[in-house]
């Protein structure tokens, strides 16, 4: 089979007439490394979960996404990042909260999944983990960022928090695949949300909420408004509609995001593929950072509602 890939950066109030050229294009050139490494990996017969994970890794290490480097910040001015990975053709999967020490969280999530017993490891003893796997460890300020610093301060001194998708730059990372053994993966990477306290956690490393992976039915990864996205159960939902109704990929990912979302005032959005390769990328706010390569070898990156 031919791989496919697809990926987001962040959905939001994404208008061109905010967004000046120059950084545009630099969005557009990191998607479309992201893309590009991601497909490499399939397209050499690696796993999906490996291309799903290459992928993610070139926007955690740019700071134009809500992902590793670049990550918002907290009340308390440190970084805290979550990151899930699910393999659809054992639904195995990983997923870690609270990272402030690792590089990269996904790659985390991943070891999470392959050598732990357990899914969902966080703060501490996720990090404790990762040193006896013998992750890079780093100092926090590896991932700050002087537009993050100027936005928290901003929404902290008027005592509120900032949803990722509220920002017109800036956003959640995930990808999804199919390998040419025809098995899909998906995988989602955050800092979560501007001024968060308490040990917010938000979809990203939520199994069936942000990330899910069925090689039966399709792959998601979702960025957007946290907090719906756990009580919608996005992902899972897709995956649900195509298997006990039937549907279609696009039609299951259009009536959960453009329908039942809204219906319930989230916003945001996903991309999502199935095992035939089909690719869907619905958002119901005014833009997405997102990109894929299709069965034909073709890419495509997109920021606007109107692309």
């Amino acid at each position: 089979m031919k791989p496919v890939i697809a990926i987001h950066g962040g959905a939001g109030t994404l208008k061109r007439s905010r967004l000046k050229p120059e950084l545009e294009a630099q969005f557009r050139s990191a998607l479309a490394e992201s893309l590009t490494a991601g497909y490499s990996v399939l397209n050499r017969g690696e796993p999906a979960q490996n291309g799903v994970v290459a992928a993610i890794q070139v926007m955690e290490e740019s700071a134009l996404f809500n992902a590793g480097v670049g990550s918002v910040f907290t009340h308390a001015e440190t970084v805290e990042m979550d990151a899930s990975i699910m393999s659809g053709a054992d639904h195995c999967a990983g997923a870690v909260a609270g990272i402030a020490h690792i590089r990269s969280p996904i790659a985390l999530a991943q070891v999470v999944m392959q050598e732990s017993e357990h899914v969902f490891l966080i703060g501490s003893g996720a990090e404790e983990f990762a040193r006896e796997q013998g992750f890079e460890v780093v100092q926090n300020s590896y991932f700050h960022t002087d537009w993050r610093r100027q936005q928290l301060l901003k929404v902290r001194d008027q005592g509120r928090v900032l949803l990722d998708h509220d920002s017109d730059k800036f956003g959640t990372v995930g990808a999804v695949a199919r390998d040419m053994a025809g098995n899909l993966a998906a995988g989602t990477s955050t800092g979560g949300m501007t001024n968060k306290r308490y040990g917010r956690v938000g979809d990203s490393p939520l199994i069936g909420a942000g990330t899910y992976a069925d090689n039966a039915t399709c792959a998601v990864s979702a960025t957007g408004h946290g907090e719906y996205f756990i009580r919608a159960v996005v992902a899972y939902d897709i995956a649900a509609r195509m298997r006990y109704a039937g549907e279609t990929l696009e039609r299951a990912a259009h009536q959960v995001v453009m329908e039942r979302l809204t219906q319930m005032g989230g916003e945001g959005g996903v991309v999502a593929v199935d095992a035939q390769g089909c690719i869907s990328m619905p958002f119901n706010s005014e833009g997405m950072y997102r990109g894929c390569i299709d069965t034909q070898g073709d890419t495509r990156v997109r920021i606007f509602s109107a692309e």
